[in-house]
């Protein structure tokens, strides 16, 4: 199975509180009780056993004859909630609990809050191995993640080379939505996406911060539609982009807003979630706007609230993700050595939120 590049371990933690001056107690507190020591003491523990290649106590140690724990970590980029309450992320987590039973593993919810930075969950976790489900490339969880001597996963971003992957080619997908929009007429757009860095930004997202976005699926996804729509020459730079820290029906709707406020001349609102478009939809109906007459709106993921109210969005398989992550990681007997990808299919799904614009005197003043 694929490890880290840092699966060596050329300190232990002996040697680590030697070199320190302190007890094998305090470096082991330094990962696993945090609030034993003063933040400046952590600090030096942490960095100096990053400087000697150190990546914590192995929480599965004690499991002299079998060296396994029985379990498989999956490290979210949210609050522990999300996991239950976000339809896409509920669907990957069913999938991956099903490839965790056939293999008789537990699953064991590790959330990594991105305005927070302890990591000592990561470190304390008795796992054989992580899932890594959507984190930001610049994410310290992820980098506690491969400090750590056991396999890893990755679903969906970050695409980190010598790490096993399942995704989506979310570039051609929201491309291919894009160019549904095209043959329908539309080229005043304008986009809400989710959020592009662990930095919270509720508002207009500049060239700049969607180009150097550390969530490369949001980054793909905008310059996607970028390429798309220049194709038929439309600037880039003349379509305002909102962009939203909270995944959240409540933030897709307060961007519509915002986005009707900043161009009152869009034909077309493309969301780059479902959870978005459908705070979206309901925004622009209490606007007295019609859907899709008035406004078109689309969506990304396919979920099942998204399809019972006609949503035009791409469908994407979140069940089969957790599957095949899972397989991943506990199918040992199939690595190859090298890194392994596995890319899955989506599906455009045409609904009734999208239909050929009006012009502006239309839409504000009927037929």
């Amino acid at each position: 199975m694929v490890r880290s590049t840092n699966s060596r371990r050329p300190a232990t933690l002996a040697s680590l509180a030697a070199e320190l001056g302190v007890s094998r107690t305090t470096v082991s507190n330094a990962y696993n009780r945090p609030d034993q020591l003063s933040p400046e003491l952590r600090k030096r523990v942490l960095d100096t056993a990053r400087r000697l290649g150190y990546p914590g106590p192995d929480p599965v140690a004690r499991s002299l004859r079998t060296r396994k724990a029985g379990a498989v970590g999956l490290l979210l980029t949210e609050n522990l909630s999300y996991a239950f309450r976000d339809p896409a992320a509920v669907g990957f987590l069913e999938g991956l609990a099903l490839a965790c039973e056939d293999a008789g593993h537990g699953l064991l919810l590790i959330p990594a809050n991105p305005e927070h930075e302890d990591v000592a969950a990561v470190h304390s976790a008795g796992v054989d191995g992580f899932v890594v489900y959507s984190v930001p490339d610049d994410d310290p969880h992820l980098a506690a993640v491969m400090e750590r001597p056991v396999p890893a996963v990755i679903c969906d971003q970050p695409n980190l080379s010598e790490v096993d992957r399942v995704g989506i080619d979310d570039g051609a997908a929201i491309k291919g939505l894009a160019r549904h929009l095209i043959e329908l007429g539309h080229r005043k757009i304008g986009v809400i996406c989710m959020r592009l860095a662990r930095t919270r930004n509720d508002g207009p997202a500049s060239s700049e911060r969607q180009a150097n976005a550390h969530f490369h699926v949001q980054r793909a996804r905008l310059a996607a539609l970028s390429e798309a729509f220049a194709e038929v020459g439309v600037d880039w730079e003349q379509v305002p982009v909102i962009e939203r820290f909270d995944h959240t029906p409540e933030s897709g709707g307060s961007a519509a807003a915002q986005l009707m406020e900043t161009d009152p001349e869009i034909t077309a609102v493309m969301c780059t979630s479902d959870i978005l478009a459908l705070g979206a939809l309901s925004e622009v109906r209490r606007q007295g706007r019609r859907v899709p007459q008035d406004l078109t709106i689309t969506g990304f993921d396919g979920i099942d609230d998204a399809e019972r109210v006609g949503l035009t969005t791409v469908r994407q398989p979140v069940m089969e993700k957790g599957r095949a992550a899972g397989r991943l990681l506990l199918d040992a007997g199939e690595s190859t050595g090298r890194p392994r990808e596995v890319v899955l299919d989506t599906q455009l799904v045409p609904g009734s939120t999208a239909g050929a614009p009006r012009s502006v005197e239309e839409r504000w003043f009927g037929p």
